[in-house]
Parts: structure tokens; C-alpha cells; sequence
């Protein structure tokens, strides 16, 4: 594979119960999230855009070498399934929310790492 995005449910369960603060999360909830992820990735080969792009580009940027394809997916902002309620955020309060242990998609804690390189696609005003 050119390149793999790393995904746990252990992740994504501590998402559904510390951030979205479902008392019984199911799979479609936490299919909703990994839904959301890959769509905001893919974003770039589904509509027109000034950056078009394709996954192969995004992984030649990212990776330096060619075994170092595992990505850490960090998501924002993240709303329950059929939520109505959302809030303006900002440019570095979405970055921000990013880059937080809580968003992250596998269970592995950023902040006791390195990043060897880092993507952040923002859609939207």
C-alpha cells in the first residue's frame, strides 16, 4: 500500500464517550466517524479545487521514505451522528482541536512522539 491510516476502535469509542458524550456508542456511530475522516481526506478527488490533487501526491509530500507510510488521522470538529448543533470555530481552534490526543483516530498519544511530517486539510469559509 502506498500508504495506511491507522485506526483503532479503542480510539474512536474514548472519541464517542469523552468528546461526543454517547453513554452507549455503536458501530454506526463510530462508522460515522471514520466516514467523516476519510471523506474530509478524499475531499480533493471528489470536487474541483484550487489544490486537485490525489492520494498518491498527498503521500509523496508526506512520506520521506517509502516504509514510513502510517498515518495518525486527527479530526475536527467532531459532532454525533444527526447532531443539529454546530459552532463557528476558527482557523487555529480547528488546528488546535487537530492536534489533540482526544481527536486522534488511533490510540496513540502525539504528545509523546515526534511528527515527521503533518498535513492539514481545512474545507469550508
Amino acid at each position: 500500500a502506498d500508504e495506511v491510516m491507522c485506526l483503532d476502535n479503542e480510539a474512536l469509542y474514548d472519541i464517542c464517550f469523552r468528546t461526543l458524550k454517547l453513554t452507549t456508542p455503536t458501530y454506526g456511530d463510530l462508522n460515522h466517524l471514520v466516514c467523516a475522516a476519510m471523506s474530509g481526506i478524499t475531499t480533493c478527488l471528489r470536487f474541483p479545487g484550487q489544490l486537485n490533487s490525489d492520494l498518491r501526491k498527498l503521500a509523496v509530500n508526506l512520506i520521506p521514505f517509502p516504509r514510513l507510510h502510517f498515518f495518525m488521522i486527527g479530526f475536527a470538529p467532531l459532532t454525533s451522528r444527526g447532531s443539529q448543533q454546530y459552532r463557528a470555530l476558527t482557523v487555529p481552534e480547528l488546528t488546535q482541536q487537530q492536534f489533540d490526543a482526544k481527536n486522534m483516530m488511533c490510540a496513540a498519544d502525539p504528545r509523546h512522539g515526534r511528527y515527521l511530517t503533518a498535513a492539514c486539510m481545512f474545507r469550508g469559509r
